[in-house]
């Protein structure tokens, strides 16, 4: 906490903002001296435990980030839009991600300061094992999400350079440091669930145990739309989350950020115990979404109820009418 500094993250992540802006990067930048937190942020990895997996797992996944890409093709291929977004299913269908989802670019999911020329962004999620997250903020449930960041670079890295040799630019965009885009909000419009009210996405399939990489291209991939099974209301709900945060950082309502009404953490209560953790993911091993087998039961669960509000709304309208 000496390290801290003198202004508020919630300050620069907008929290009580009515005017829209772009984001700011409050951690994670590529070049921490670039950010108020930076000192924080390199503290971080100068505690690492004295645990071989760590180095090992943070080894490997430096293998991942420094594999060299294809060069673009000369003559690019020509699909149909639909055809470009269908031949992601490869991919899932190979392991290499759970989940992949493309939308059109926006400027402002871009942090101030960059700029981001391609078109589309292919978001790309792959699920955490239940069992090794599960012992979150413990040493297992950390390496576990080196794990997840490794695989989600290499997803990147895989469909990138599939569409340079393809005839198409192609840039991967991996997480934690992302440098460039914000990566939630693209994933909550091709696709990937709802915000939950931990500040992550919730997915009906994944739950909120996952992690995300992207790909920049101007590939004419058709966009994938956005989707509503309820976790919104369900969230309103619900204090699972809320409860088993030991810093308590998570808001039980709605906030107002960058002019957007929606669920949000407190980053300066969420940091320090995060650090000292070496990344917590508590909520989101909590959360009921992201038990196996629980989110699509639970989405079916809520879109019958939605279905009989429904019903019982239109038979109310038709006895007011008659």
């Amino acid at each position: 906490m000496a390290l801290a500094p003198a202004v508020s993250g919630n300050t620069i992540n907008g929290l009580g903002e009515a005017a829209r802006r772009r984001p700011r990067m409050v951690y994670w930048a590529p070049d921490p001296d670039t950010i108020a937190h930076g000192a924080m942020q390199r503290w971080f990895y100068s505690a690492t435990p004295p645990d071989p997996r760590f180095s090992e797992m943070r080894a490997w996944r430096q293998t991942i980030y420094d594999m060299p890409l294809p060069a673009v093709a000369a003559a690019p291929a020509q699909r149909a839009p639909q055809d470009w977004t269908a031949a992601l299913d490869r991919f899932v269908a190979e392991g290499l991600c759970e989940k992949a989802g493309v939308a059109e670019m926006r400027e402002d999911w871009v942090y101030e300061g960059e700029s981001v020329a391609e078109s589309r962004i292919i978001m790309l999620g792959v699920q955490h094992e239940h069992g090794a997250i599960a012992e979150a903020p413990g040493i297992p449930a950390a390496v576990e999400v080196l794990r997840q960041y490794g695989r989600a670079a290499l997803a990147a890295k895989t469909v990138a350079g599939w569409l340079r040799e393809q005839g198409w630019a192609a840039e991967p965009v991996s997480g934690p440091m992302t440098g460039t885009v914000a990566m939630i909000p693209p994933a909550l419009a091709c696709g990937f669930g709802e915000l939950g009210k931990h500040g992550s996405i919730i997915d009906r399939d994944m739950g909120a145990s996952f992690r995300l990489a992207a790909v920049l291209t101007d590939a004419p991939f058709a966009p994938t739309p956005p989707v509503d099974h309820g976790i919104d209301a369900f969230c309103a709900a619900c204090r699972i989350c809320e409860d088993a945060c030991p810093p308590q950082a998570i808001f039980p309502e709605k906030q107002t950020v960058r002019g957007e009404r929606k669920w949000y953490v407190d980053f300066d209560r969420c940091l320090p115990f995060f650090n000292e953790t070496q990344g917590c993911a508590i909520c989101i091993a909590v959360c009921p979404w992201s038990r196996p087998g629980v989110g699509p039961n639970l989405a079916e669960k809520l879109a019958r109820r939605a279905a009989r509000m429904g019903d019982q709304g239109a038979s109310e309208r038709r006895k007011t009418e008659t």
